[in-house]
């Protein structure tokens, strides 16, 4: 009987080991930290000036990011210098059709964009300041863009792939 109690209490502790072994994993995690969710700037054209808005990104935490449960929380900042990915959302309020040019530390072109339209067109963005252009459209005046260093990891922000 002593040698039944004695096997089974070196195989507990055999397995508790493995157990605890087994526990132990890897610090680094492939998701840590997750990669910001694409900013999105307005750009508006009309036969005098291009709008853009917000003329400034990447400057800070966006409060309009994040979703109404973690408002309140910091977003965690990336420290990384990969570029900001960037979706623009234009409006062609003119009868011509035009496109939209971005230039600055990179270039971007927008493709067509129909008199009285809406369209849309997405770029990479290093830290810098751009011009926004509508090509067909000559007295419409450049607006600026402004991309900050600021990147802000989405692990606060749930449902998202």
């Amino acid at each position: 009987m002593g040698r039944g109690r004695a096997r089974a209490g070196v195989a507990g502790i055999v397995g508790a080991i493995a157990l605890a072994v087994a526990g132990c994993g890897s610090e680094s995690h492939t998701n840590d930290p997750r990669p910001q969710v694409a900013i999105r700037v307005s750009v508006t054209v009309s036969e005098k000036a291009v709008t853009v808005q917000p003329g400034g990104i990447g400057m800070g935490p966006a409060r309009t990011q994040q979703i109404p449960q973690n408002q309140n929380h910091a977003q965690p900042p990336i420290k990384t210098d990969a570029p900001l990915d960037v979706v623009f959302v234009a409006a062609n309020q003119t009868g011509i059709d035009s496109e939209l040019e971005l230039s600055g530390p990179t270039d971007a072109s927008s493709g067509p964009l129909f008199a009285n339209s809406p369209g849309s067109f997405q770029a990479n963005l290093p830290t810098g300041t751009y011009v926004i252009a509508a090509t067909d459209i000559p007295s419409a005046r450049p607006a600026k863009l402004v991309v900050g260093p600021y990147r802000a990891s989405s692990e606060n922000d749930v449902l998202l792939p």
